[in-house]
């Protein structure tokens, strides 16, 4: 039996078992968000291309449900856009609906509303699973946090990110962030989010907000090249090194330590056969 991280291995319950499908890992998602799996990676595509994959409160439901679906065996999440873009944000038609309910009922009841949607985004941070946005074009608003949540950012050239919910006069709620501010320190995430300017994928791997970008025509195998290196490492290492490393900007110097010799005798126990 391989070990798994105490540490948050999957947030949303326990990791279901090699081989046991529930009734929601046997639903299609073959609507306004695919999903494709080739054994360890699944790819989730934003399926609304005429509209730039504008986001909806639909899909970030279907979202949650393949968090749920995906099987123990899945160690890799491809996150794109159909089309010629990742996501231009929310879809405005329908947000003004949802932003006159959430304004009409009292402050806690719509905080969990909004609580619901970041469920749909924070769940790429599970410990037991890399996550890579591969994007091309626009990543706008809650495009851009999506982006976020995954662990790499693979960029083609013609990418571009802004953080926009300033000028609609309202704030980045969807999970973005504190991982903004890990990537680029404080005084970049304030002006990005404060001004809602464009960054071009030349600027977002200068400041680390990218991985690495790429002409678009390489974009599809810069992405399966990531994939395939994080699929050659052993894969119970691998979930105690993103827990220390999600970790570390809440940590001391002295508790990262702790942490990391914690991790190292797991690792330790288990490769000499000793773990539980």
């Amino acid at each position: 039996m391989t070990s798994r991280s105490p540490q948050d291995v999957h947030p949303a319950g326990e990791t279901p078992p090699a081989g046991v499908r529930t009734e929601a890992e046997k639903k299609p998602f073959s609507g306004d968000v695919r999903l494709e799996v080739d054994g360890p990676i699944a790819t989730v595509i934003l399926n609304r291309p005429a509209v730039l994959n504008a986001q909806t409160a639909d899909m970030w439901s279907t979202l949650r449900e393949i968090d749920s679906a995906l099987t123990a065996e899945t160690r890799i999440v491809v996150l794109r856009g159909e089309g010629r873009a990742f996501s231009a944000g929310l879809d405005l038609a329908q947000a003004q609906a949802s932003l006159a309910g959430l304004a009409a009922v009292p402050p806690e009841q719509a905080e969990d509303v909004i609580a619901g949607y970041q469920r749909a985004f924070s769940w790429l941070r599970r410990n037991d699973l890399l996550t890579i946005a591969s994007v091309r074009g626009h990543a706008i608003g809650a495009g851009f946090q999506l982006a976020l949540a995954c662990d790499f950012r693979v960029v083609a050239e013609d990418a571009k990110f802004a953080m926009k919910e300033v000028t609609l006069g309202l704030v980045p709620d969807l999970t973005g962030t504190k991982r903004l501010v890990d990537l680029v320190g404080y005084s970049r995430a304030l002006e990005l989010c404060a001004t809602g300017r464009a960054v071009t994928a030349d600027e977002a791997v200068r400041i680390g907000l990218a991985t690495v970008s790429v002409p678009g025509e390489q974009l599809e195998e810069a992405t399966r090249d990531l994939a395939a290196a994080l699929l050659s490492a052993d894969r119970d290492a691998l979930i105690e090194i993103k827990a220390l490393i999600a970790g570390a900007g809440g940590r001391t110097a002295a508790e990262q330590e702790l942490a990391e010799r914690q991790a190292q005798v797991r690792r330790i126990r288990t490769l000499a056969g000793l773990s539980e």
